[in-house]
């Protein structure tokens, strides 16, 4: 996978970049280095440290390193039309809790719609992922937060992690954040060979790491047929919210 522009540091931070006018579907997408401050849990890939201990996934979330180096680059997301799953995020935070309560103005959520989305962005920003699409297809995947099918609330599963029938419910996280991680943790699955910059939460990372070996998924559309099944115009779909955000 090629090597793109933005400089990104690993951060606990939200939203990296305000929400900007749609572009021309078009003209041509440009990248310009941007530089993000350090924070904690920043740690090189060659470093990363393997305790995976899931019999207390609260606990890691509580845990962090202060680290100081730069570990991936990726590109700074421009266009609205751009359809990659890594990048940097173009919808502002207020944007997507706006978009969430026009939709459905009681989200069934144990945290506030400002703190998922702040966990989306948090989450997102660390590991690469466009925050503000991964919280499209987190709507998309509960129905706006409503749910009524095989998952539940409480199980703070918010992408059908597990899911593979309508009688198995899968993954719980203990805490909406941890939910949330396990989600980031499963595109960046799919999307790149890197280590996750936190110990691993997402029970099924592995299986699709072994599955792809050094493969990965470009872009949403990707994803038809292998996050969702048949899934026939899934990403498609999650690109068309992540679209509706940027006009809220």
């Amino acid at each position: 996978m090629a090597i793109t522009t933005a400089c990104v540091f690993a951060l606990s931070f939200p939203a990296i970049s305000q929400a900007k006018r749609f572009h021309d579907q078009n003209s041509e997408t440009k990248s310009e280095i941007r530089r993000i401050e350090k924070t904690t849990a920043i740690v090189r890939t060659e470093k990363f440290k393997t305790g995976n201990n899931r019999e207390d996934l609260t606990k890691i979330e509580e845990d962090s390193e202060d680290f100081s180096e730069p570990i991936f680059f990726v590109k700074e997301t421009i266009s609205p039309y751009d359809a990659s799953i890594t990048g940097t995020p173009m919808a502002s935070q207020r944007q997507c809790v706006k978009y969430l309560l026009k939709n459905n103005p009681n989200p069934n959520l144990s945290v506030s719609a400002e703190e998922i989305v702040a966990y989306y962005y948090e989450e997102g920003n660390r590991e690469g992922i466009r925050p503000d699409v991964a919280f499209a297809q987190a709507l998309k995947e509960t129905g706006f937060f409503r749910y009524g099918g095989t998952v539940t609330p409480d199980q703070n599963n918010y992408c059908g992690l597990g899911t593979t029938s309508a009688t198995i419910k899968g993954e719980y996280f203990p805490t909406s954040q941890l939910g949330v991680r396990a989600h980031i943790q499963h595109l960046l699955a799919y999307s790149s060979t890197r280590l996750p910059t936190m110990p691993i939460v997402d029970p099924r990372y592995d299986i699709v790491r072994k599955n792809y070996g050094t493969r990965t998924l470009g872009n949403w559309q990707d994803l038809n047929g292998r996050w969702a099944v048949p899934g026939r115009g899934y990403g498609q779909e999650i690109l068309s919210m992540f679209r509706a955000i940027l006009i809220q």
